[in-house]
């Protein structure tokens, strides 16, 4: 296995892998890409962006996820 780093996901210390994407993340968390929005130290990504950015030890992320809704 990779070295370990620790990173913060939506506020939570996690001891991830490094070298890993932000798209390995997602994956690894059962999370659709096409149903978050992903920031990344205050930086929202590009979806198309998920799978270049890889982890580093410290890196903040939170993931927003949307919910559909009906009219009032």
């Amino acid at each position: 296995m990779q070295d370990a780093i620790q990173i913060h996901v939506n506020g939570q210390a996690r001891a991830w892998r490094s070298g890993a994407t932000v798209a390995d993340l997602l994956q690894e968390l059962n999370i659709r890409t096409e149903q978050v929005a992903v920031e990344l130290n205050l930086e929202i990504l590009d979806r198309a962006a998920f799978g270049q950015r890889q982890l580093k030890n410290g890196d903040r992320v939170e993931i927003l996820g949307f919910i559909g809704g009906g009219s009032f």
